[in-house]
């Protein structure tokens, strides 16, 4: 299946990922991060970059006009620096994570 992106919110959502891409940029070595199905009020304090390994996602924000973001297992995400929003999470989230030390 072809890798395909999208963005909402300031959000890069890669579908399928080329397995040359996730080595190439050392996801295994990342912190590992899970959450249980509920909805968490997060803000980012510096861009991250992550990798679902299971879970399903739907982000939000107040002034959001209803954009809806989705993302879930196999998806690698960009979140931007200072993005304040809420996660529902349907599914139990497992995922690789690094934050952008810029």
């Amino acid at each position: 299946m072809a890798s395909s992106s999208s963005s909402n919110l300031g959000i890069i959502v890669q579908k399928n990922p080329a397995q040359s891409q996730l080595n190439e940029l050392g996801i295994k070595s990342w912190p590992k991060w899970g959450c249980s199905p509920g909805k968490y009020q997060l803000k980012f304090d510096a861009q991250e970059t992550c990798y679902l390994l299971r879970g399903k996602v739907k982000v939000s924000t107040k002034n959001s006009n209803d954009e809806i973001v989705e993302f879930g297992a196999g998806d690698l995400v960009i979140i931007p620096k200072g993005l304040s929003c809420t996660w529902d999470v349907s599914i139990a989230v497992d995922k690789h994570y690094k934050f952008d030390s810029s």
